[in-house]
């Protein structure tokens, strides 16, 4: 509570025992321990009550918080009527996606990587169709 370092308590015991004197200082010390002890005891009182208030201002808000909750919720459930038959068409559900496979490629051979010399070749003409005779008559 208080700071005081060991210096400070003996000036404070050297200017006490000045001012009262040694005859009557241990009856001082006495009566100064007995208002600490007062003064603890009233503050440890005015807490323990500033406490107890707070505790039961909490219970006074849970009991209004139970008897709210009490009074939304009914005591008893009430029964759930079926539903009435309807003439209207029951719709199915829509058939899952059948999903899309694609079509096999057909295999091509692969091509074969250009090389450094057949980058250099100028692009071949495609070789000539046979030449084929027509029927005679």
């Amino acid at each position: 509570m208080f700071d005081f370092s060991w210096s400070e308590i003996v000036v404070i015991g050297v200017v006490a025992l000045v001012a009262i004197g040694p005859k009557d200082l241990p009856k001082a010390l006495r009566t100064a321990g007995i208002m600490v002890r007062r003064a603890r005891s009233l503050a440890r009182e005015f807490h323990n009550s500033i406490d107890e208030m707070i505790r039961e201002a909490e219970l006074d808000e849970m009991r209004k918080r139970i008897d709210e909750t009490v009074r939304l919720q009914p005591a008893e459930p009430t029964p759930v009527a079926p539903p009435e038959n309807t003439t209207e068409p029951k719709i199915a559900p829509p058939d899952p996606p059948v999903p899309i496979q694609p079509e096999p490629a057909e295999s091509a051979p692969p091509e074969p990587a250009p090389t450094a010399a057949s980058e250099h070749k100028v692009a071949e003409a495609p070789p000539p169709e046979p030449h084929v005779a027509p029927p005679e008559p």
